[in-house]
């Protein structure tokens, strides 16, 4: 099995209503692999946008089935970090990496 590399971790940023509100809080949600653990992630993050990282909670979305217009579909499942920064520090995520 390959090792995986600090940018391997982060799949993407979430952006949906709930984490924008986050955002106020010093608080950025991240879509990560599903192997990935509180520890490396502190220390990607640190690493890849330059931060200080006070916290990092993960929690585990299970694939559910979801009913839309009478068809039954499957939602896939991931792996979600809210990672909350000392304060007067922020993350761009419009600009990349």
């Amino acid at each position: 099995m390959q090792k995986l590399s600090i940018y391997d971790k982060i799949i993407s940023p979430l952006v949906t209503e709930k984490s924008t509100n986050l955002s106020e809080q010093n608080k950025i949600s991240f879509i990560v692999h599903p192997k990935a653990n509180k520890k490396n992630l502190k220390k990607n993050i640190e690493k890849i946008f330059k931060v200080n990282v006070t916290k990092v909670n993960i929690i585990n979305k299970k694939p559910r089935i979801k009913t839309t217009r009478g068809k039954k579909v499957r939602v896939k499942g991931f792996k979600k970090a809210i990672i909350t920064l000392k304060k007067g520090q922020n993350i761009d995520l419009t600009t990349g990496i």
